[in-house]
C-alpha cells in the first residue's frame, strides 16, 4: 500500500512539474540586442529606446529589444558586421563609415549637396532603395534612417580659409573627412564619437566637422573655442535588422517592429531638426564662438565639394548618377 501511495505522489509530482513545462512556450519572450555608438541622452539612443519600447509594448512583451549606447556592446565600426553575423539582432550605425563597401553609403556626406533637412531628406528617398537593396544582399534588412545636425567646424583657432586647415590634426571618421584632410593639407587621424572626448582632451586631434549634438557629448568647448556652422552635408545613421532573425518572428511580432519603425523614422527626422538649433545655442552657453563661415573659407570648401562630388560621381558610375538626377528632379 505504501508502495502504490508513493507511486502516485510521484505521478502526481511529475504531473505539476509538466505543468510549467506546457505552459513556457505561450508565454515564450524573445531578446534581442541593439548596439549604438552614442551617448544614452544623444537624440539617435534616445529615439532607438522609444522605438525598442513601442515594440515591446505592442508586441505584449513578446519581444523584448535592449539598446545598448555608447559602443557599450560593440564599437561604431564593428556594429553592421555583428548584425550581419548573428553576434546582435539589430543595430544602428552611422551609414557612411560603410562608404568603402559601397559608395551609396556615403551619398549624404559628399559636402553641399544636401544641406537642409528637406533636402537631406529627398536624397534619403532618391538613394534609399540603393542602400535597401545593398544591405539585403549583405544578410541585412533596412528599418528606417534619422538625421544628424548640419556640420560644421571645430577648432581652436581663427579659420578664415582653407590655408588656415594646413597641418591641423583633422579628426576623419569615413572616407569624406579623410580626403577634406587630403585636399586642405591637414593631417587625418580616425577618430570615433565615442572616442572623442578623450582624443580632445589629450589633443590627438584640434579640429574637426562634426555636428553641433557630437560637439555637444563631447564637450568640446572644453578644448575647442570656434565652431563654423557651414551646414556641409546632414549624415544620418540607420538602424537595421539581421534578415533571418527578422524572419523568424511570427506576423504580428514583424509587422510591430515595421510600424514602430515607421515612427521611430519620423520622430527621428523631427526631434533632429528640433534639436540642431538647441544644441548650438549650449555651445554658445559654453562660451565657444559660433559663426558663420567667412567667404574665403565657404569659397573654398565648395571647390574642396566639386572636387568630392565628382569622385564620388565617379566611384559610383551609372547608379550614383541615377540617383543624384532623381534626387535633382
Amino acid at each position: 500500500m505504501f508502495r502504490l501511495i508513493k507511486t502516485c505522489a510521484m505521478a502526481a509530482c511529475v504531473a505539476a512539474l509538466a505543468v510549467p513545462a506546457l505552459v513556457v512556450p505561450a508565454m515564450a519572450q524573445t531578446k534581442w540586442n541593439l548596439p549604438a555608438a552614442y551617448p544614452a541622452d544623444n537624440p539617435h539612443s534616445v529615439n532607438l529606446t522609444a522605438f525598442a519600447k513601442d515594440v515591446g509594448d505592442t508586441t505584449g512583451g513578446k519581444l523584448q529589444i535592449t539598446v545598448h549606447a555608447a559602443a557599450s556592446l560593440f564599437k561604431a565600426p564593428e556594429i553592421k558586421r555583428a548584425v550581419a553575423t548573428g553576434q546582435a539582432q539589430a543595430g544602428e550605425v552611422l551609414i557612411s563609415l560603410h562608404e568603402n563597401e559601397d559608395p551609396m553609403f556615403g551619398i549624404d556626406v559628399v559636402p553641399f549637396v544636401a544641406t537642409s533637412y528637406p533636402a537631406a531628406k529627398k536624397l534619403w528617398l532618391a538613394s534609399k532603395p540603393a542602400v535597401e537593396k545593398k544591405l539585403a544582399s549583405q544578410g541585412l534588412m533596412l528599418l528606417f534612417a534619422v538625421p544628424w545636425g548640419p556640420q560644421g567646424i571645430y577648432a581652436k583657432k581663427d579659420i578664415n580659409s582653407l590655408d588656415d586647415m594646413k597641418g591641423l590634426k583633422w579628426r576623419a571618421y569615413n572616407v569624406g573627412t579623410s580626403r577634406i584632410a587630403e585636399l586642405v593639407g591637414a593631417q587625418p587621424v580616425t577618430i570615433q564619437a565615442a572616442e572623442l572626448p578623450q582624443a580632445l582632451a589629450t589633443g590627438v586631434v584640434n579640429a574637426f566637422m562634426t555636428s553641433g549634438s557630437t560637439g555637444y557629448d563631447s564637450k568640446a568647448w572644453e578644448s575647442m573655442t570656434h565652431f563654423y556652422d557651414t551646414q556641409a552635408w546632414i549624415p544620418k545613421n540607420v538602424t537595421f535588422v539581421n534578415k533571418a532573425a527578422f524572419d523568424a518572428l511570427d506576423k504580428p511580432t514583424q509587422d510591430a517592429i515595421l510600424k514602430a519603425a515607421a515612427v521611430a523614422e519620423e520622430r527621428g527626422w523631427k526631434l533632429a531638426e528640433e534639436k540642431a538649433k538647441w544644441y548650438l545655442e549650449q555651445l554658445q552657453a559654453n562660451k565657444m564662438k559660433v559663426l558663420p563661415p567667412p567667404a574665403a573659407l565657404k569659397t573654398g570648401l565648395e571647390k574642396v565639394g566639386e572636387q568630392l562630388t565628382a569622385d564620388w560621381l565617379k566611384k559610383a558610375g551609372p547608379d550614383g548618377e541615377a540617383v543624384i538626377a532623381a534626387y535633382k528632379k
